[in-house]
């Protein structure tokens, strides 16, 4: 009897967070552990290209997932469904959130909030980003709920989809992203608050996309009143942008810090060179409303630093006591906790300890075993059913 064959939709996996998932987990898999014969990705060539050889893995180059069209889309919703049934795929993966196709079964997975949250959708104001946001909105929606299985990064996330579905999935698994080794390092010593000074500040480090949900400018707000109060602190932003928040961004640093004494936005920076940033980072500020799962904060987690974090959607289920919370739309909040964390360095240590501890839980081998033995299950049981 052969195993399964699990055929994979990489089409609009083309770069970023969707890529590395992507590439990390079957570069970490052996799905013949869970009775996989063979693993068949469609996908562009940016996609392909970071795959590895595999003894179990195909790849098959579709042309019409090269461009940034429609054509991709039309390709999976014709042909996709002959393509499968001509490789005799059990079941379909859609990493990417969304397949309005009529193969059965098939998985997919959860991977972005943003298009079910109507706040943090506003935050866009009206135009194309919030069109698009709908577009997912109403597309993943559809996905979802014609899938045989989910997987969910969170029990936060799990919880809000099947809260605006109106369902509970009878097949689904809370399968969280891992993180690369990269990031980890030794837990280092935490200096007193008298170790540093406006010559030599305690360096906060905030890694994310400049954005209207992700709130740098009131970071901003707390770093320049605790300055004008003589704390020694600076904050660097990483991080690529959306345009219209990146000039409200700019804005805000020109105006309370037009030298660039200690606010500093650096831009966008390769995935491959981003550990550098924590590694040189006294601490790390993390300020975002709406999330899946963070795998910046994780990231931060594992470069042990100490963590301010905001308190919304999963981030408490992720950190847990690994650090202290606020609410990322106040920035005299986030001011109070950024100061509590600089003055007080056995507090900081307590948080690293903690939060190092649960940063060993996210590895890609457990992420790609996981997510296989799911869909192994999923196929087979869809088989006898």
């Amino acid at each position: 009897m052969r195993g399964q064959i699990i055929g994979i939709d990489a089409g609009n996996t083309r770069s970023g967070g969707g890529l590395t998932y992507l590439s990390e987990m079957i570069n970490a898999a052996d799905p013949q552990k869970s009775g996989v014969e063979r693993v068949i990705i469609w996908g562009n060539s940016a996609a392909l290209a970071r795959m590895p050889e595999r003894p179990w893995l195909v790849l098959r180059h579709q042309k019409e997932h090269d461009a940034f069209n429609a054509s991709g889309f039309l390709w999976q919703l014709r042909k996709l469904e002959g393509k499968a049934r001509t490789e005799k795929c059990d079941l379909l993966f859609f990493p990417g959130s969304t397949y309005l196709g009529d193969f059965h079964p098939y998985v997919a997975v959860s991977q972005n909030m943003l298009p079910f949250s109507p706040v943090e959708r506003a935050r866009f104001g009206m135009g194309w980003t919030q069109m698009r946001l709908r577009l997912l909105e109403n597309m993943q929606a559809r996905t979802f709920r014609r899938a045989e299985g989910m997987i969910f990064l969170t029990q936060w996330a799990k919880l809000g989809i099947e809260s605006y579905l109106r369902r509970q999935y009878r097949r689904s698994r809370i399968v969280p992203h891992g993180i690369s080794h990269r990031f980890c390092r030794a837990v280092p010593p935490q200096k007193a608050a008298s170790a540093f000074s406006m010559e030599r500040p305690f360096r906060w480090l905030y890694v994310s996309i400049v954005s209207p949900y992700k709130h740098q400018w009131h970071v901003a707000e707390a770093a320049a009143a605790l300055r004008k109060r003589g704390v020694p602190i600076c904050v660097d932003f990483v991080g690529p942008a959306h345009p219209p928040s990146l000039a409200r961004l700019q804005a805000t640093l020109s105006a309370l810090d037009p030298t660039g004494k200690f606010l500093r936005y650096v831009g966008a920076v390769a995935y491959h060179e981003l550990h550098a940033h924590y590694h040189n980072s006294d601490a790390f500020v993390f300020a975002t409303s709406c999330e899946n799962l963070p795998n910046i904060l994780i990231e931060a987690m594992s470069a042990s630093l100490p963590i301010a974090s905001s308190l919304m959607g999963p981030m408490p289920e992720v950190l847990g006591d690994g650090g202290l919370y606020f609410d990322p739309l106040s920035a005299d909040n986030t001011a109070e906790v950024m100061l509590r964390l600089f003055r007080d360095h056995e507090l900081r240590a307590r948080c690293v300890q903690s939060a190092t501890v649960r940063a060993s839980a996210y590895s890609w081998r457990r992420c790609a075993d996981e997510t296989f033995s799911f869909l192994a299950d999923v196929a087979q049981k869809s088989q006898s059913t």
